[in-house]
């Protein structure tokens, strides 16, 4: 039986996915159900919009925007739900990723993003773990687990 997913994965371009796999394999470690899609807030943005509106009504619970150079994607999914959003800044040729990042922190008042590091893309799924954890204990053990496995 196929779980609903309770993360959403979105990345603005098929080239984040290398440096994303680590976010889906310690997803896949903890037992998360998720999904992944690819839309950019610049070149597909009415595809984000439908796509970032409609997650809390399908059962997502948090949601993991990776982005590179003009990393908005994470504002923008933010302003279209009430899920909470956790941003991965992708390292840049140009920047380092220090564009990804700044574009990802500096957000206005009422639109948060938590942020990880930069190519942070495990820390991404441990956190989104640890915040379904906050309401579901058996995330909660399950990032315990994790801990105890890492001291």
């Amino acid at each position: 039986m196929e779980q609903t997913p309770l993360v959403g994965i979105i990345m603005g371009s098929q080239s984040d996915m290398p440096a994303m796999e680590a976010c889906c394999a310690q997803l896949d470690e903890l037992g998360v159900p998720y999904e992944l899609i690819v839309a950019s807030a610049h070149r597909s943005p009415a595809k984000v919009h439908e796509w970032a509106a409609g997650a809390a009504d399908r059962g997502m619970r948090v949601i993991i925007a990776a982005a590179g150079k003009a990393a908005h994607l994470g504002g923008v999914v933010a302003a279209y739900t009430p899920l909470p959003v956790i941003g991965v800044p992708m390292k840049t040729s140009d920047l380092g990723g220090m564009d990804s990042l700044l574009s990802m922190v500096q957000m206005p008042s009422g639109v948060p993003v938590a942020c990880v590091a930069i190519g942070g893309a495990k820390n991404a799924a441990i956190l989104a773990t640890q915040i379904l954890g906050a309401g579901d204990p058996d995330y909660r053990e399950r990032i315990v687990a994790l801990k105890a496995s890492m001291a």
